[in-house]
Formats: structure tokens, C-alpha cells, sequence
């Protein structure tokens, strides 16, 4: 029938098993301060939780980049602490401080509100994801995501990030009941959270584990894969279908593991990963994204470069979309990612 051809997404197509050359491209933090047309935008919202919950404001911030840039991933623009603002805790964002979170002391603290109008007071994403699906380009997939059980558990015992999170990892020793309890609270609250999102249009999801990195291997287990492997399991208890991208940044000698273990879609490789630990680790055919170094891209010239394509060359034959390690700082120059872009585009 006329009309009626599918659309190629380079994107879904890597991560259904397929490798693309040149790869698909997004960067993470891709809308943010590095943009002027979004420090524009950030200074209308009364504050960032405000930012987050406007549509208006978070889908032209969603869609900044793809307009910019052309990227073939367009990230939904929230928080990953807004689960803990659903919840009933008190996050703020301090400017020069970053997020701050209620404390709790027991799983209990998670359960204040019920399921119900935690979704509720999230159904401004929702509206943000219906809107950006409706703008994005036909080749262009559209993530949604969460921050994983622990790193989000995290803000929640220590009140804050930046910490060597050693009271959140205290729990696993201290108090194993209470830590397994509240990270059954936020799988739970989490899958309903992407199942939600995925109802609105988002075409594939991502969890972001930031503060798995320096845990113990017996730990790591405990705290990282079986809650991202709970929390898997029950989205896809919930008919949730879309591939789902694990990012257990710092993961280390744990990635092969943590891939095997949760039954991920695809992975996110940090900067720290080496090219050659993810041939032996993985299988050729398992979907991997990364992993240039956000401060190379904020340097600039010949080094990055080069490093752009050895990381194209290590991964050449591989399902692969080319992202980096981490987020794209603020003070990185456009010129830069536009550099980047060219080539793998162009094999510039």
C-alpha cells in the first residue's frame, strides 16, 4: 500500500542486532549548557524541577540537539531524580551545588504516597514525550529513561551526589533487609515510570547506573545487577517490548556480567572501557554504545579525531552507536561535536 513503507531507524536498527556504517550517533547530555539556544530556554523555568515538569519547556530542549545536530537518538530532557520527587521527598537543585534530597533512614520512607499519584505527579513527562514524538524526525528514535535502582537510592541516603557513597553502601552491610526493600520500592516505581513513557512514544529505554563504580564485585551484584536485572524482568512483565540500553557506568571487569545477568537490550560503555575487553567480554552480535571521552571532546583538534575513529575501527562489524563515556560538558565547543559528526559521517 502506498505509504505504508517502514521507516529505517540506524538507531533501533543496531540495536536489533544490525551494524551500521557509519554508526548512529547521540551524545549523552546532548541538550544542555554546551547550547546557547537552551541556557535561553533554561532561564524562562522557575527552577529545574519546573523545567523538567513543563512540557513546553522540556520538548524544545529534548529537541534543541536533533535540530542542531541532526543526532539519530533524541533523549527525553528530565531527571532521573524525579522518581524521588514522585515519591514525596524533597529534591531541590542548588546552582554550584547540584541536587539535593530528602534523607531517609528506612525503606519505609519510599512508600509515602502510593503508585498511583507518583505517576500522576510524572504524567508532565509523559505529555513532554507525546509532544517530542510528534516533532522528531521520521529516522530519528525517540529514548526514554530512568536512573537505576541503586544510583537513584543513592541521592536518597546520602542527600546528595558527589559523595564516595559510602553510607548508601553501608546499608548492604548493616542493613541488607532495608537496602533490599528500598530497591524493590524503585524498581517498582521505575517500571511503571518507562512503562509509562513508552505508552506516550518513547521507542526505546535507557537506565542510567552512574555510581556503580568502586563497588565490590559481591557488592556490584547485590546493588547493581540483580535490582537492573529486577527491574528488566518487570518491565518486561508489564509488555514492555522496547530494546532497553543499561549504562553501569564503572562496571569495569563487571560489564560481561552485568550484560549476561540482566538481560539488557544494549550497553553503555564508560570512557574507562578498553575496545579490546568488550571483544573478549561480549558477545560480536550484543548492541554496545560509547564511549569517547567528554573532556577529548571538549579539547578538540587532531587527538580527537583520531580518537573518533579508532573507536570506529575497534567497533567496525559490531552493532554499535557512537555516544561517549559520559555526559557532554558545559563547556564544550559546537564546533566540536560538529567535528565529531563529520567524521563519522563523512570519514572526514
Amino acid at each position: 500500500m502506498p505509504g505504508s513503507e517502514r521507516v529505517e531507524k540506524p538507531l533501533l536498527e543496531v540495536l536489533a542486532g544490525t551494524s551500521h556504517t557509519p554508526p548512529p550517533v547521540w551524545m549523552m547530555r546532548q541538550a544542555g549548557r554546551h547550547l546557547p539556544e537552551y541556557l535561553e530556554l533554561r532561564s524562562r523555568a522557575k527552577d529545574f524541577l519546573d523545567f523538567c515538569y513543563s512540557p513546553s519547556l522540556a520538548s524544545e530542549a529534548t529537541l534543541q540537539p536533533i535540530r542542531r545536530y541532526g543526532m539519530d537518538g533524541a533523549i527525553l530532557f528530565a531527571d532521573i531524580l524525579l522518581v524521588l520527587d514522585a515519591l514525596g521527598l524533597d529534591v531541590r537543585f542548588e546552582k554550584g551545588v547540584g541536587p539535593l534530597v530528602q534523607r531517609i533512614e528506612a525503606a519505609s520512607d519510599l512508600t509515602r504516597t502510593t503508585h498511583t499519584k507518583a505517576i500522576d505527579r510524572l504524567s508532565p513527562v509523559f505529555e513532554t514525550v507525546i509532544r517530542v514524538k510528534r516533532s522528531l524526525p521520521e529516522t530519528t528514535t525517540l529514548i526514554g529513561f530512568a536512573g537505576a535502582p541503586f544510583t537513584v537510592l543513592l541521592y536518597a541516603i546520602e542527600g546528595r551526589g558527589k559523595t564516595d557513597k559510602a553510607t548508601a553502601r553501608s546499608w548492604i552491610y548493616e542493613k541488607p533487609d532495608e537496602m533490599r526493600a528500598a530497591l524493590n520500592e524503585i524498581v517498582e516505581i521505575t517500571a511503571l515510570y518507562m512503562k509509562a513513557q513508552v505508552e506516550a512514544g518513547a521507542e526505546a529505554l535507557m537506565i542510567f547506573e552512574s555510581w556503580a563504580e568502586g563497588l565490590a564485585d559481591d557488592v556490584f551484584r547485590e546493588l547493581v545487577i540483580a535490582p537492573n536485572a529486577a527491574l528488566v524482568s518487570r518491565l518486561r512483565e508489564l509488555d514492555v517490548s522496547v530494546p532497553i540500553i543499561g549504562f553501569p557506568r564503572g562496571a569495569a571487569g563487571m560489564l560481561g556480567s552485568y550484560v549476561a545477568e540482566t538481560k539488557v537490550t544494549g550497553v553503555g560503555l564508560d570512557t574507562a572501557v578498553v575496545p579490546s575487553d568488550v571483544a573478549r567480554d561480549l558477545p560480536p552480535e550484543f548492541p554496545v554504545q560509547g564511549h569517547l571521552d567528554p573532556l577529548l571532546l571538549r579539547a578538540g583538534g587532531a587527538r580527537l579525531v583520531a580518537r573518533v575513529r579508532e573507536l570506529l575501527a575497534a567497533y567496525a562489524g559490531r552493532p554499535h552507536i557512537f555516544n561517549l563515556g559520559h555526559g557532554v560538558l558545559p563547556d564544550t565547543p559546537i564546533p566540536h561535536v560538529e567535528l565529531v559528526l563529520k567524521t563519522i559521517r563523512d570519514g572526514a
